[in-house]
């Protein structure tokens, strides 16, 4: 039988992963710059319901994180662009599973599932 100590070795890192993923955008976002969505705004225009305030602070934090980078490129007018990183590139499996969940998850509260 699971002990405390074997709880908190689960929960510590698991809370860690939510502070740097945590909110319902930050995957999605991820998900977006991965597929080739670059620009502020066709990130923006490829997530339904975003505010152009949050994406801002997201992004700002995906950054900070080590997962995205933003790259200005001069010029008239600036150009400023988003890229995964290959650290980014460790959540793979955790959005596969989280997709995986949803889609399993959709079936049975539809009464679709087998």
């Amino acid at each position: 039988m699971p002990n405390y100590t074997d709880c908190l070795s689960a929960l510590i890192p698991i809370r860690d992963t939510l502070e740097v993923v945590n909110g319902k955008w930050k995957l999605l976002i991820l998900v977006s710059i991965g597929v080739g969505n670059r620009r502020f705004r066709e990130i923006q225009r490829s997530i339904p319901d975003l505010s152009t305030k949050v994406l801002a602070k997201e992004l700002k934090d995906l950054e900070e994180n080590g997962l995205i980078k933003r790259t200005v490129e001069d010029g008239y007018p600036v150009t400023i662009t988003y890229t995964t990183l290959p650290y980014a590139e460790t959540l793979g499996s955790v959005i596969e599973a989280l997709k995986n969940w949803g889609v399993q998850h959709r079936e049975h509260i539809m009464g679709t599932a087998s």
